[in-house]
């Protein structure tokens, strides 16, 4: 699925949120990447991150 950069970037900052607030982080990530919002760049990148888009028809 393609997104649009708004739609992106409140996934990713959704997920950035999760993540600072301790949720499991759902890859293998590099020791030195301890910033919320690159970690769930990471995981937007692979697709692994459970957030759908509805969207209206």
């Amino acid at each position: 699925m393609s997104y649009t950069r708004f739609e992106k970037a409140r996934i990713v900052g959704a997920r950035a949120l999760q993540i600072s607030l301790g949720a499991p982080i759902l890859m293998k990530i590099p020791k030195d990447s301890t910033d919320a919002i690159t970690i769930a760049m990471m995981e937007f990148d692979k697709g692994v991150i459970p957030i759908t888009v509805k969207r209206k028809s």
